[in-house]
């Protein structure tokens, strides 16, 4: 059984567990985990797999909360895994494990790609169609960055990063088109789970009211979609033919690829990454990167691996 050390004596990762989970023959296995510093784990018990995760030292319970009932809601909607079981005082999630068949393939491949694109768009809008919680209160995304972004002022930037994510972040954002609804907000491929016929989200940290661009935005940046397949995504999503893209929906694009690049200096420069110089067509591109990840050569929560993630977001916005 493993013990996860941020507890007190005597308390264990089996304690965050319901009680016809517990046992001798439950065991608990840390999943290589991401950025947000949650731990996450995989229970086998009585014959069933599931998810353990168990939020960072420090998260405000009232946003630990927030996201709960909306991932809670997303799994009663069939978007997300379904929540079996919480502790609030341990700050502790469990959730069906779901196999993930890989839905990055069927986007790929041409023969499954309208498919792919169709299936993304409404999965979005099922998201996006669940009920606020009454006390979820919107924060803007320039403004959770402002931190980050002061820090990096002495970071060893490129100059072609420090004036391309400066110009997005001080740009006025043009009118909302649209109203606030339920967003994931943390949309990325790695966020998304294929079972050979349903699309899920996972990890529902940051998950609150938000522009409907704004994931839209996500997953067509990370799946380095061009405009005609982005187009095709936001028809999908509207049920509509496509269109010319929205200016909100160009816009955030942006802000989302300057967003994730500052997080990702960030983590690079905590990592100890001593930053550097280099022209955008030196610097990788996400294509670049993803191969070098698929590979085993490159992993994004390493100082080398966040370095390389930032200035690929960067490039992909730097000439546009």
């Amino acid at each position: 059984m493993a013990n996860d050390t941020r507890y007190d004596a005597g308390m264990t990762l089996e304690a965050c567990l319901p009680d016809h989970l517990r046992g001798p023959t439950t065991s608990i296995t840390k999943i290589a985990g991401g950025l947000s510093g949650a731990g996450v784990y995989r229970v086998e018990a009585t014959d069933h797999v599931y998810v353990l995760k168990v939020a960072s030292e420090g998260e405000p319970i009232e946003a630990w909360r927030q996201s709960l009932e909306i991932q809670r809601r997303a799994g009663d909607a069939g978007v997300a895994p379904r929540v079996i079981h919480h502790d609030e005082a341990r700050r502790a999630v469990v959730s069906e494990h779901v196999v993930n068949r890989g839905f990055a393939p069927r986007l790929f491949n041409p023969e499954t790609r309208d498919d792919a694109i169709r299936q993304l768009g409404e999965t979005i809008r099922r998201v996006h169609a669940l009920p606020l919680p009454a006390d979820a209160v919107w924060r803007d995304p320039r403004d959770m960055i402002a931190p980050m972004r002061a820090q990096l002022a002495t970071f060893a930037l490129p100059s072609f990063v420090r004036t391309t994510i400066d110009e997005v972040l001080e740009q006025t954002p043009p009118p909302r088109e649209r109203p606030l609804v339920t967003s994931h907000n943390d949309a990325n491929p790695s966020n998304l789970v294929f079972d050979g016929e349903r699309l899920l989200l996972l990890d529902w940290d940051m998950a609150g009211p938000n522009d409907p661009f704004y994931d839209l935005a996500a997953v067509a940046l990370f799946l380095r979609m061009d405009d005609p397949t982005a187009s095709a995504l936001i028809a999908a999503y509207d049920a509509a033919p496509p269109a010319a893209l929205p200016e909100g929906f160009v816009y955030t694009r942006r802000l989302v690829a300057a967003l994730c690049a500052t997080i990702f200096l960030h983590l690079a420069r905590q990592a100890g990454h001593a930053g550097g110089d280099i022209p955008a067509d030196r610097a990788p591109t996400l294509r670049d990167v993803y191969g070098l990840m698929a590979s085993s050569a490159l992993a994004p929560n390493t100082a080398d691996g966040a370095w390389a993630f930032a200035l690929a977001l960067v490039r992909t916005i730097s000439t546009t």
